[in-house]
């Protein structure tokens, strides 16, 4: 009996030592992955304070909570932000009065920011873009089509400096997943230079063929 006590007790510990250790490499290996994502973001992050920022309110939405006392009623902002050279965000606020909200909703979405290529007022290829139940679909138009979009899409792509574009959204009409869904597809956006180095082609022919 003893002996077996024993043997267990060796068999406990055992165990114990290597889930602590498999443990720890879990947590040294999630630490890693958090400080990089850190790191790369930090590097890439847009500064608004050097940029000519402008903004517009997509929606303005009136939210009432029943209380003991009655109704309180509070505002939800959603805005984008750009600088019209290819740069744009979006953020949302909420508040009691429609000011704050919206002044929320613009700090919001100056820390959401991305950049994206512009081709000649227009971007340079086609693209789709999702988020939740919103999917879009963006494709360049020649010079003096205009932008041909509705809603919640036409107010990210102006105020992102693209001036012909044809535009569709696929998916819900819910502005929230709507913006976030075109954003998604602005950001999948090529450079056409880059594209030109790496094939080791002129842009031209790039596209012209």
């Amino acid at each position: 009996m003893a002996n077996t006590r024993n043997n267990n007790n060796t068999g406990d510990r055992r165990s114990s030592r290597n889930s602590s250790e498999r443990g720890e490499g879990n947590d040294r290996k999630g630490g890693g992955a958090r400080n990089f994502n850190k790191e790369k973001g930090s590097e890439d992050r847009l500064k608004p304070a050097e940029m000519e920022l402008k903004e517009k309110m997509v929606a303005l939405n009136r939210v009432a909570k029943v209380t003991k006392g009655g109704r309180t009623f509070s505002f939800a902002a959603i805005v984008v932000v750009g600088d019209g050279k290819g740069t744009v965000g979006h953020g949302l606020g909420k508040a009691r009065d429609v000011s704050e909200a919206i002044s929320k909703a613009v700090d919001d979405a100056k820390k959401n920011l991305i950049k994206f290529p512009i081709y000649k007022g227009t971007i340079p290829h086609e693209q789709k873009g999702k988020y939740g139940a919103g999917k879009v679909l963006i494709k360049p138009a020649s010079d003096g089509t205009g932008v041909i979009a509705g809603g919640a899409m036409r107010a990210v792509l102006e105020i992102g400096g693209v001036h012909n574009v044809l535009a569709k959204s696929q998916g819900g009409s819910n502005p929230h997943n709507v913006i976030k869904a075109t954003i998604d597809a602005l950001s999948k956006l090529r450079n056409p230079t880059d594209v030109a180095k790496q094939r080791n082609i002129s842009i031209d022919k790039l596209f012209n063929g």
